[in-house]
């Protein structure tokens, strides 16, 4: 089929509608939001309570949902979604090791994400100990702009990427430090290409300090981040540097020639 590859929007005659609503309705589940009804779900979703319901039969039919006549809540099947990316994908397969590895010898939690629109996911994780408020694991979601990885997913994007990212996404104030000027984020993305890390000092949540290198590919293609991540009075910002920062790219150049696509 010609083009097959190519994206597509809604209003193309082969976007399938009624698949993009039940993809929205699973979206739709998460913290806070475990157990649900109908009227909940298209109150969240902005669809139409007669196309909620549908979706959720269907689902339901699948396996995908369970319901006590009310309440619709996801099921442990819902997974294999996920699970089929990390079977079909190398890349957390061949990073895990020396996560592991890197993890052991600095005794702090390392992480590799990749960049799903203004949002950076967790594929692999090697955690010493839990140092945010919100546990870490595969498939968690923290936005680009002021996570280490993010920005350094950021900025080896074309410019008309970075500043479609910038442009749709919600620059909120997480901390007090937390830089939400687009401006100041380009110049912030910008150093971070030429250096070839980057560091955030507590912009994501307070106590928590990240550094982040590009994992390339056996071509030289960027295609993840890789991280260390500290409790921020553990040491300063120059000493996460000294002390990980050589150990870290060491880290993520030698997984590159595994890494063919």
């Amino acid at each position: 089929m010609q083009n097959a590859a190519k994206p597509i929007d809604a209003d193309h005659p082969d976007y399938v509608s009624a698949l993009a609503r039940g993809l929205e309705v699973i979206r739709a589940f998460g913290e806070g939001h475990e157990r649900m009804t109908v009227s909940d779900l298209a109150r969240i979703t902005g669809l139409a309570r007669a196309t909620v319901r549908r979706s959720l039969l269907t689902l339901h039919a699948l396996g995908y949902i369970a319901s006590d006549g009310k309440y619709f809540s996801l099921t442990p099947s819902i997974l294999s979604l996920g699970f089929s990316y990390l079977g079909a994908t190398p890349l957390p397969r061949i990073v895990q090791p020396a996560l592991e590895s890197l993890s052991e010898t600095l005794q702090e939690s390392c992480s590799v994400s990749v960049l799903d629109g203004h949002e950076i996911v967790y594929v692999a994780r090697s955690a010493t100990r839990r140092i945010m408020s919100v546990g870490l694991a595969v498939g968690s979601r923290l936005p680009a702009y002021c996570s280490s990885m993010g920005r350094v997913l950021l900025a080896f994007q074309t410019r008309a990427v970075m500043d479609e990212v910038l442009a749709v996404t919600p620059l909120l104030t997480l901390t007090p430090h937390t830089l939400t000027d687009p401006d100041k984020i380009r110049s912030v993305l910008h150093r971070v290409r030429g250096q070839g890390y980057c560091l955030v000092d507590q912009e994501l949540e307070i106590g928590l300090m990240s550094l982040a290198v590009p994992v390339r590919n056996a071509s030289g293609k960027v295609v993840a981040a890789m991280n260390i991540s500290v409790q921020a009075g553990r040491m300063s910002p120059a000493d996460l540097i000294a002390k990980c920062l050589p150990l870290l790219q060491q880290a993520a150049a030698g997984v590159a020639p595994a890494l063919v696509n």
